[in-house]
C-alpha cells in the first residue's frame, strides 16, 4: 500500500495531479486495479487522499486521477454540498484513516450551481430535496454576484473556495489537522471537455522542498 505515514500533503497532491495528467494525455496506467491489489487492501484501507466531489456522473475520481482500489476515500454529493454526514465522513478519512490530503472537486457546467443561479436571478423554484441543495449553494452564488462575477468559471471557483472554507469553519478536527500540518485541503476545478484539474485554492499546503519562498 502507499505509505501515507511518510506522505506529505504536497506529495499526495502531486500523485493525484500526475494521475490526472496521464488521464488527459491518454496514457493511463490503471494502478492498483488488479486482483493482487484487491487482496492487499481487503484487510484494511490506507487511502492517501479524501476526495469530496460533486456527484456528477462525469466526475469518477479513480478514473480522472488514474488511481485504483484503496487509494482514495471518496465522498460525493450534488454540488459538493455539506451536511453532518459529509463532515463526519471526511473527518473519518483524515482522523481515523490518516489521509494527509482533502480535495474538494468541482467542475464546469455544474447543474447545482446553474440551478442556484437560476433560482437567485429568476426566482426559479425547485421541488423536493433539490431545494435543499440549492439553498446550500446559494451563499456561493451570492458571493460571486457581489464580487461582480458573470462567467460560469468564476461562479464555480467561488463555490469551490466557499466549500473549502466551510469545511474548516465547521469541523474543528479538520482545522486542527491542517494547523498541525498533518493534512491540507485543496480545491480543484475539473474541466469536462479536456479532463484537466486546476488548482483553485489551498489551505495548509506547504511549498515543495527547496522552493523559493
Amino acid at each position: 500500500m502507499t505509505d501515507i505515514q511518510a506522505l506529505t500533503p504536497r506529495e499526495a497532491l502531486d500523485m493525484l495531479l500526475a494521475g490526472n495528467q496521464r488521464f488527459v494525455a491518454g496514457a493511463t496506467e490503471h494502478p492498483n486495479q488488479d486482483a493482487a491489489r484487491r487482496t492487499e487492501v481487503a484487510p484494511a484501507q490506507n487511502p492517501f487522499a479524501v476526495l469530496f466531489g460533486c456527484s456528477d456522473s462525469r466526475l469518477a475520481a479513480e478514473i480522472i486521477f488514474d488511481r485504483g482500489l484503496g487509494d482514495l476515500f471518496v465522498v460525493r454529493t450534488a454540488g459538493h454540498v455539506q451536511g453532518p454526514e459529509v463532515l463526519g465522513s471526511i473527518e473519518y478519512g483524515v482522523s481515523v484513516l490518516g489521509a494527509p490530503l482533502i480535495v474538494v472537486l468541482g467542475h464546469d457546467a455544474c447543474g447545482a450551481v446553474a440551478a442556484t443561479r437560476a433560482a437567485v436571478e429568476n426566482g426559479t423554484a425547485a421541488g423536493g430535496y433539490v431545494r435543499d441543495v440549492i439553498e446550500r449553494v446559494t451563499p456561493s452564488v451570492l458571493a460571486a454576484r457581489a464580487a461582480g462575477h458573470t462567467e460560469d468559471e468564476q461562479f464555480i471557483d467561488e463555490h469551490i473556495r466557499h466549500t473549502v472554507d466551510l469545511l474548516l469553519d465547521r469541523s474543528r478536527a479538520l482545522a486542527q489537522a491542517v494547523e498541525a500540518g498533518r493534512a491540507a485541503v485543496v480545491g480543484l476545478s475539473y474541466r469536462l471537455a479536456d479532463g484537466t484539474a486546476r488548482l483553485v485554492i489551498q489551505r495548509g499546503l506547504k511549498a515543495p522542498a527547496g522552493a523559493a519562498s
